[in-house]
């Protein structure tokens, strides 16, 4: 199912003994558009310690409680390698942390997931994309940070990122929100990862392969909803392009 960063925001993670904290943070790669990690605070005060929970330990999402159960006891969550808050999210603390619960590491092999071609949550086994071709240095960014960044088409700068779409079943950023600002009544629009070009993340810059006119006349986004099948297809076939449900062996409806 679609959801949005700023609405998973604030969710609380439950550990199989307790709740760990609530989420206030993401951080995915560029290769894939994949949420790697939940980011949590655990603790106060001056005690406070990020904490970082991987996809494959989750359980189950329920949205009207607004909770995330997590596979792991909050002893496992909080013993586990913790990055500094203050550096980027390194490889040599990935290897430290997927060695740590026995999980295999998402960067090697032919899948968004690694050798590995499933993600599970619950009783159900999710396909993922095959690899991306492109070139890529492993790097996580936050979601924090990219919002805000400016877009910009083949002919010009149309608005800024606002928000993330993500499908929780494969964690896949499935749309990048994009605000077209005041000349255009503050239009949001939806963008897929597939239609960057490239990230400049020196000039906090997203560059997309398509055109303004494109763009500014595609289906609006409504916040308080997010899209429905209706509307992706809708989305795509203004584009004329095919929609990830169809190329990528998923079977759910997102």
């Amino acid at each position: 199912m679609l959801n949005s960063v700023k609405n998973l925001k604030g969710y609380k993670l439950k550990c199989t003994d307790g709740e760990i904290g609530e989420v206030d943070e993401f951080y995915f790669d560029d290769r894939f558009w994949t949420i790697r990690y939940l980011v949590a605070s655990t603790g106060q005060d001056s005690l406070k310690k990020q904490v970082l929970i991987s996809p494959y330990a989750l359980r189950e999402i329920t949205r009207e409680e607004k909770n995330i159960y997590v596979k792991l006891t909050k002893k496992q969550a909080e013993e586990a390698p913790s990055p500094d808050t203050d550096k980027p999210v390194t490889l040599q603390f990935e290897e430290d942390y997927y060695h740590f619960f026995g999980w295999p590491v998402y960067w090697n092999g032919l899948f968004t997931w690694g050798d590995y071609p499933f993600i599970q949550m619950g009783r159900e086994k999710t396909k993922v994309q095959p690899e991306s071709k492109k070139n890529w240095n492993h790097s996580l960014r936050g979601t924090r940070y990219v919002t805000g960044y400016k877009v910009h088409a083949e002919d010009g700068e149309l608005g800024k990122v606002e928000d993330f779409i993500i499908d929780d079943e494969t964690w896949a950023i499935r749309y990048l929100v994009i605000s077209l600002g005041e000349w255009f009544a503050d239009k949001k629009v939806l963008v897929s990862p597939r239609w960057i070009e490239s990230v400049s993340f020196d000039e906090l810059k997203v560059n997309l392969s398509l055109k303004m006119n494109e763009v500014k006349e595609s289906p609006e986004y409504t916040p308080e909803t997010m899209p429905d099948r209706d509307y992706e297809e809708r989305l795509h076939l203004h584009y004329k392009r095919q929609g990830y449900w169809r190329d990528d062996g998923q079977a759910h409806e997102g």
